[in-house]
């Protein structure tokens, strides 16, 4: 009896050393799978994967795509087409614009991490200058700048691998003091690059979105008379100039959401439903700013929009740094005209940066109800 527990005692010892081992080698394997991104390595260049094209759709919307990738890497083709435009950006106030696909913003691109991008830029005949493009997204070759600077009549085309999941500026960048002249007169758009396997909430767990929308602060810096009056410019060639010394003063006299004053509010507000989930995607290419939900938060708020990192919860206002982009997602609770802007409110109410959602639902007394109607001081 003695000898037959001995020999159980023993054996115990024995699975336990087993499962301590056991242990010791999943997390040593688990941290040793764990490459920094600072050692990530990539291999090929995509030539044998299939090609998807992408048709991009004007802001606020954003074109097809499936949160959660199913069919794994690919090639997707997208075309972005430079033009030269007049358009008002606001009431009485005009301007020469440069554009990706005749929008300001650009219109957004999405793909997911690890997908590669054959994109091609068209610089038609028609238009005044060089003009190339930048996206914070790739890696190398002044982000595809120096591989994209066509003159009018000319187009080009590379690739580049979706190394980095997040949101992320693109713009034109054709050098020097040009770089500035072409961004603030809205050559700018974002890409997003979606993980693989979807969102993740603050604890980890996938998160999906009923709708997402897309939208960019715009700084112009439209040149004024000397009595104060802005300038109704002729050609691009003489926006071009005058901007040059408009842009020093570092005083925008626009700044508004999605091109021009009043892009998102009334018959163009942006609308929702009580309990939808809305992926917000926001950005600014030149200089810092600050969104704001009245009425709402931020879910959740990646900052700068890198979707590999926890996002913060419960935010009121969500930064922007200049060049750069954020994405927040929040659920709607109640119905009702919610107003989305830059939260330095001059900069909103008296230059244009605002924006409006219109919810649709049933009102909910547990997160609020009205105790008196306004009456006379009692």
């Amino acid at each position: 009896m003695m000898q037959q527990q001995a020999f159980s005692t023993q054996g115990f010892l024995n699975g336990f050393k087993l499962f301590i081992i056991a242990v010791l080698f999943f997390f040593t394997a688990c941290k040793n799978n764990n490459t920094s991104v600072i050692d990530a390595q990539f291999s090929g260049s995509g030539d044998n994967l299939k090609h998807v094209t992408e048709e991009l759709v004007p802001p606020p919307m954003l074109p097809k795509f499936e949160q959660v990738d199913k069919d794994g890497p690919k090639i997707i083709d997208v075309t972005l087409t430079a033009e030269e435009k007049k358009i008002e950006v606001a009431p009485g106030d005009s301007a020469w614009v440069f554009t990706f696909n005749g929008s300001v913003p650009a219109p957004i691109i999405v793909a997911h991490q690890d997908d590669f991008i054959d994109l091609t830029l068209k610089n038609p005949a028609t238009n005044t200058q060089q003009h190339n493009i930048d996206l914070h997204a790739a890696t190398g070759a002044m982000g595809g700048g120096d591989l994209t600077l066509v003159n009018p009549g000319q187009e080009a085309k590379f690739r580049f691998r979706c190394t980095r999941p997040g949101v992320f500026v693109y713009h034109c960048a054709p050098g020097g003091t040009m770089v500035p002249i072409h961004v603030t007169a809205g050559m700018n758009g974002v890409i997003m690059v979606l993980p693989r396997d979807g969102l993740k909430d603050e604890n980890g767990n996938m998160v999906t979105f009923d709708r997402a929308y897309y939208i960019v602060e715009q700084d112009f810096y439209l040149p004024k008379d000397k009595d104060g009056k802005i300038i109704n410019i002729a050609t691009p060639q003489q926006a071009v100039q005058a901007a040059g010394e408009s842009i020093k003063t570092l005083m925008p006299t626009n700044i508004v959401f999605n091109g021009h004053q009043g892009a998102l509010l009334g018959k163009n507000a942006l609308t929702a439903n009580v309990g939808e989930k809305v992926l917000f995607i926001t950005a600014q290419a030149n200089r810092d700013t600050r969104f704001h939900l009245i009425g709402g938060h931020a879910d959740l708020y990646w900052p700068g929009g890198k979707f590999n990192n926890k996002p913060y919860t419960d935010f009121e206002t969500w930064a922007v740094p200049g060049g750069s982009a954020a994405a927040a997602l929040y659920k709607f609770r109640e119905p009702g005209t919610y107003v989305f802007l830059n939260h330095n409110l001059i900069e909103a109410f008296d230059y244009g940066a605002i924006a409006q959602i219109k919810v649709a639902g049933q009102w909910d007394s547990s997160y609020m109800k009205q105790l008196e109607k306004p009456s006379p001081i009692k």
